[in-house]
């Protein structure tokens, strides 16, 4: 099996331009929300590589569906893609929306950076206010590495970090939660404190 990285905003434009074709090809349209390392490639936040592409949603009108499973018709121009280019088959994968459950931070519809890959495809780019909602969610839930160097990557202010940290305790309002997610804001030399003020 192929485990092509995605490792520029190019190859992720191409990636879903193809991803749109396809679906085109099919009769299909999606509008998908995306997060994660692709979401950063394609807006130029960061350089590093990726190995897929997060699906927080399908997209239908303004309302944020789980896209857990990834419908057939997806799933199968998905497929046709990763075999044109070398990727693994599930490159484009719905790990991040269980999200969903606990809600998104306000807004983010809003928000989103919207692009077309033709007519099968529109995406709805997370912005980086919430990917900052989302990347410190991730880091203090999962670990440092590539969540905290994202972080980092998208500087936010101090108020930013609250913002995102008071959103994640909606999240995970568990004491280890609370006590790690302290940790990752003295990182970025912002007390904790405020966020009961």
């Amino acid at each position: 099996m192929f485990d092509t990285p995605i490792d520029s905003s190019r190859a992720t434009e191409d990636l879903l331009h193809a991803l749109g074709d396809q679906l085109a090809a099919r009769g299909e349209t999606y509008t998908l929300a995306v997060v994660g390392g692709s979401a950063l490639l394609a807006l130029g936040f960061v350089s590093r590589a990726t190995r897929d592409v997060d699906v927080l949603a399908i997209v239908e009108g303004h309302q944020f569906v789980s896209a857990q499973p990834l419908p057939a018709a997806l799933l199968d121009a998905a497929q046709t893609v990763a075999r044109d280019f070398g990727l693994s088959n599930d490159w484009l994968n719905p790990g991040p929306t269980s999200l969903l459950d606990l809600g998104l931070p306000e807004d983010f519809y809003e928000r989103a950076q919207r692009r077309d890959y033709g007519p099968g495809l529109e995406v709805l780019f997370a912005s980086r206010i919430d990917q900052i909602h989302l990347k410190l969610y991730a880091t203090v839930d999962q670990g440092a590495g590539k969540h905290l160097n994202d972080l980092q990557a998208l500087a936010p202010t101090e108020q930013e970090l609250l913002d995102a940290a008071g959103w994640s305790l909606t999240h995970d309002p568990s004491e280890g939660y609370r006590s790690t997610l302290a940790q990752v804001l003295a990182h970025f030399g912002v007390d904790d404190g405020h966020l009961d003020s």
